[in-house]
């Protein structure tokens, strides 16, 4: 899985992506509120690790996230 972190408008607020190996969107969510994403596409239990990776994570970079 892959997590890509963009940057908002003025209009639009920040986000996160995480994205399958395929690069297929599996979750989209302000870094502010990610519960009910990550709960969506089971990853509530990884969401320290991916709120972790997100904060540090500069704008518009790829990382890899590693379980």
């Amino acid at each position: 899985m892959y997590i890509v972190k963009i940057q908002g408008t003025s209009k639009i607020p920040d986000f996160i992506q995480i994205r399958d190996d395929d690069f297929t969107l599996v979750a989209y969510f302000r870094l502010q509120n990610p519960n009910r994403a990550l709960t969506r596409c089971k990853l509530i239990n990884k969401q320290e690790q991916i709120l972790e990776v997100a904060g540090k994570l500069p704008f518009g970079k790829i990382e890899k996230l590693e379980f």
